[in-house]
């Protein structure tokens, strides 16, 4: 067995009565060498005895004599005849092996097997808390128990390998492998299930576990296979699109559709993702093709879409698919409504201000805006002539606002001809 080692993972440890002990009087306590020991524990006075002490054991630190004292007291507590004090240094192993570990996990091995039910009890206990720290030191032992007919000491195996798949992926990596290739189809489902937990640590090895898993012939161990795969595909699109190619086609249908759930977690933009979708909208799977339908709108134009929806119309059986597709084929913008045909409207161009005020004059409304009752009682018709001065009258004015500042001078003017200058009377002086 291994030495001390540093340790990255804390190790859960119980509270109780002893964590009063002064630590003079842990050891002393521990090894028998005094009976008891009075404290003070929550307001109360307790007398504590040998199993306090054991379990107190966990309270010396460091590396210097007290821890080596520590150790060899819980060894000495683990062979005891008393199942007692078997328990309680159970309790404190896996704190105990922080410091120093030699020879603890040999005496776990032992009581696991105990003849006494509550050490057995304790022993499994101490496996599933030892399992995330160590997980050398009781990778033999974890194998053993993860395979035990004792269903408790089983689960008790099962939640120190969930543990460890936190703490060391790559050794529960290795756990699962084996576990994959059990005959017994329970091993393979509860290894599957863990899959998920290793996705952002356990690396290449955790997507070689996957690969097996979705080939798995037992039908639970592909489900739990596959509910890996939408996690996948946020971070390992390329890997998650070649375990979705063969998850859709399986024959389950909840292997099927969380291969579509992982296909919709994927770039929009991947051909391969269009493709997948395109072809499992048409798939004989009432679920699969809803779901591949729902995503259409998201993945094409609406001109691309009114064709894929037209085909898909062909062959589609069901009433409520059936009306969706056919949603799809209509082009608002000529077969919708008036609200949808409006959207595609181009706004009126304005009408010129001075078109409006004559329009006006005459009590004709434009746009929204509504004349008030005087303005429209005030603004009496004009007959013909009135309009046309109107008019004039208004260009006029609008003429004055945009004549020149000077104007051009004739050749005639600078010669000094008279403007009014008539040709026939000056034909008729010459004659």
């Amino acid at each position: 067995m291994s030495g001390s080692k540093n340790i990255n993972h804390i190790v859960e440890t119980e509270t109780g009565p002893w964590m009063a002990l002064n630590k003079a009087d842990i050891i002393p306590l521990a090894k028998g060498e005094v009976s008891s020991v009075d404290v003070r524990w929550k307001g109360k006075n307790l007398t504590l005895s040998k199993v306090d002490g054991i379990m107190a054991l966990t309270r010396i630190k460091g590396k210097g004599k007290n821890a080596s004292m520590a150790h060899q007291t819980l060894l000495q507590a683990l062979e005891s005849d008393e199942p007692e004090i078997r328990e309680a240094g159970l309790v404190a192993l896996p704190e105990v092996a922080t410091q120093k570990s030699d020879e603890l996990f040999d005496w776990l091995s032992v009581l696991l097997d105990d003849p006494v039910a509550d050490v057995r009890q304790a022993a499994s206990k101490c496996l599933s808390l030892s399992a995330p720290v160590f997980p050398s030191g009781v990778q033999v032992i974890l194998q053993n128990e993860l395979r035990s007919y004792d269903k408790k000491r089983m689960d008790a195996a099962w939640k120190g390998l969930n543990s460890l798949c936190e703490t060391w992926p790559s050794v529960a990596c290795d756990h699962i492998d084996t576990l994959l290739l059990e005959e017994d189809p329970m091993y393979r489902r509860r290894a599957a299930k863990l899959l998920r937990k290793l996705l952002s640590k356990g690396g290449s090895v955790t997507w070689d576990l996957i690969s097996w898993a979705l080939d798995d012939e037992d039908v639970e161990v592909r489900r739990n296979a596959a509910k890996t795969l939408p996690s996948l595909a946020r971070n390992e699109t390329r890997l998650a699109t070649i375990f979705s190619e063969r998850a859709i086609i399986d024959s389950d249908a909840k292997v099927r559709l969380s291969a579509v759930k992982a296909i919709q977690g994927m770039d929009k933009d991947s051909g391969r993702a269009r493709e997948l979708i395109l072809q499992s909208a048409s798939a004989k799977d009432i679920n699969i093709r809803r779901a591949c339908i729902e995503m259409l709108p998201k993945l094409y134009s609406e001109e691309v879409l009114r064709g894929i929806a037209t085909d898909l119309l062909k062959n589609e059986k069901d009433p409520k698919l059936r009306k969706e597709l056919t949603e799809m084929t209509i082009d608002e913008s000529l077969e919708g409504s008036e609200s949808q045909k409006n959207k595609f409207l181009a706004p009126a161009p304005s009408v010129p201000k001075i078109d409006r005020e004559v329009a006006e004059a005459h009590g004709i409304q434009f746009g929204l805006d509504k004349l008030s009752v005087n303005d429209a009682d005030s603004k009496k018709p004009l007959n013909k002539e009135e309009r046309i001065k109107e008019i004039n009258d208004s260009l006029k004015e609008e003429a004055k606002k945009t004549n020149p500042m000077y104007r051009s001078v004739s050749q005639d003017e600078m010669m000094g001809y008279d403007e009014e200058f008539d040709l026939m009377d000056s034909d008729e002086e010459e004659y």
